[in-house]
């Protein structure tokens, strides 16, 4: 695909749908069963976020499957491997935070985003809150899953800086988001005895990053991976 404009509804989209996709990776690795169910829906939501996102900036299906890695404009944080289950958790808790206050945000305007993000501050809340849940459970349960959900956080900790960069063309508070997404994550993980990593919230070219296009190495083998089977069978229908 060439001649692709960059807009905030495929900057959005883009991020539920490489974050659907990985929830989706833990199908049948989940650690019980009610968690099987617990991913599945919110990639499920994730999923139909995308779907009307990339619907307000072209073909979805042609955006989600024949675009190149450099056209794609999600943040980094949502590419990242799942990793063990409190990894995982680390990487919702981040993201579902911002989410919901983006969102709550968007749903008050008067943008092209303002019914879908007014139709999904339920899902954003309920995602936010499962990870906000899960991440009390393993911070403050045994020393094991402390220190798993701990090296979570630190491990991700520097791709979170770019969810508030600004996106071109989306009118938003990105500093007042940060803030308050700060104080919330603050009160959540001192309620699970973690602690708030201390080192820099992006590496020394990751900020925006993945806004422009520029993506880490496990998104290459993630998006051949999703993508595969729509380019093995072009103009196929189902």
């Amino acid at each position: 695909m060439t001649n692709l404009t960059r807009t905030p509804a495929l900057a959005l989209g883009d991020d539920a749908l490489i974050l659907s996709h990985r929830l989706g990776e833990w199908a049948g690795h989940a650690p019980v069963l009610e968690e099987e169910v617990a991913l599945a829906n919110i990639a499920l939501d994730l999923l139909g976020q995308a779907r009307i996102l990339l619907s307000l900036a072209g073909d979805e299906d042609e955006l989600a499957y024949l675009r190149e890695e450099r056209q794609f404009c999600n943040v980094q944080l949502v590419e990242q491997p799942n990793g063990d289950f409190a990894h995982t958790i680390a990487r919702q808790l981040y993201f579902s935070l911002y989410q919901q206050l983006l969102f709550d945000h968007l749903a008050t305007g008067g943008s092209e985003l303002a019914p879908l993000a007014a139709k999904a501050v339920k899902e954003t809340a309920y995602h936010r809150d499962h990870a906000e849940q899960w991440t009390l459970r393993l911070g403050d349960g045994t020393d094991e899953s402390h220190t798993r959900m701990q090296r979570g956080l630190d491990a991700l900790w520097r791709f979170t800086g770019e969810l508030f960069e600004p996106v071109d063309a989306l009118d938003a508070p990105w500093q007042t988001l940060r803030d308050e997404w700060t104080t919330r994550l603050t009160t959540v993980l001192e309620r699970a005895t973690l602690t708030v990593p201390q080192g820099p919230q992006h590496g020394a070219w990751t900020a925006g990053a993945g806004r422009q296009g520029l993506h880490t190495e496990p998104f290459g083998r993630m998006l051949a991976e999703m993508q595969h089977l729509h380019r093995s069978h072009p103009g196929a229908t189902w």
